[in-house]
């Protein structure tokens, strides 16, 4: 089951046809631009191939593309939109993977660089990185398009059982999260539920271990109402940061 606020691009993205333009050069595992082209709609977008995943020893094999599908679904079901529109392919260039629509963004405005004022736009996204426990939020992986809308990428290590959570945005700890994130959360919980929509379309990307811990972790904030800060025997930052 599809979320997306647009349905044209979401179809391209799981029916088009793919060719590769490019290949980026950063990353560890291997990642691709292509271009999806379906009944006269081109879309720009990102392939990455499971395939080109590095083997992890903490995560499962050939996961890597299901998880950046999944943090795509959690973003839209709670109504962010965080995550651009990502579908798995079990067909590719390089055989089957995850594709999302690429964002246009100035590279070198990132976390790091960006304003004051951006910088507190940044709740939901610190939100979304606890309860998806993503192990690797670095300040590139927040962007800021043209039209000033928020977007993250990089998804493929998250949604581990264990605490991973490792992000560059501690900016709000020990402060309280605010209502309307409160309130998406609890409706998030009870699409968590079984057999929901959103229970149906996430069991496809992750085991229902990874789950039960998804729905843990939002029953946990729930709790607090606060962000939490970072703990003294864990790794708290991705490396490198940027």
């Amino acid at each position: 089951m599809a979320f997306a606020a647009d349905p044209d691009i979401l179809n391209t993205l799981e029916h088009g046809e793919l060719t590769i333009k490019g290949k980026f050069l950063w990353g560890s595992n291997y990642t691709f631009l292509v271009e999806v082209e379906h009944e006269g709609q081109v879309v720009k977008g990102v392939y990455k191939p499971t395939r080109g995943e590095r083997p992890l020893w903490d995560f499962p094999p050939a996961s890597l593309a299901h998880r950046e599908v999944a943090a795509y679904l959690l973003s839209e079901a709670l109504g962010w939109k965080l995550v651009p529109e990502t579908v798995y392919r079990r067909r590719g260039p390089v055989g089957p993977g995850s594709v999302q629509r690429y964002i246009e963004h100035d590279p070198e405005y990132h976390y790091f660089t960006f304003s004051l004022e951006d910088r507190q736009r940044l709740r939901p996204v610190a939100v979304f990185d606890m309860i998806a426990n993503n192990a690797d939020r670095k300040g590139g992986h927040i962007m800021i398009d043209s039209n000033k809308d928020v977007w993250l990428i990089d998804h493929g290590i998250c949604f581990h059982i264990e605490d991973k959570l490792r992000t560059v945005i501690w900016d709000f700890a020990g402060e309280p999260i605010p209502e309307n994130i409160l309130d998406d959360l609890h409706t998030l919980q009870q699409a968590l539920s079984p057999n929901t929509a959103f229970w149906e379309a996430i069991s496809e990307h992750l085991g229902r271990g990874e789950i039960k811990a998804l729905a843990a972790r939002v029953r946990a904030l729930l709790q607090s109402c606060s962000f939490p800060n970072p703990e003294e025997d864990h790794r708290p930052y991705p490396w490198p940061p940027l």
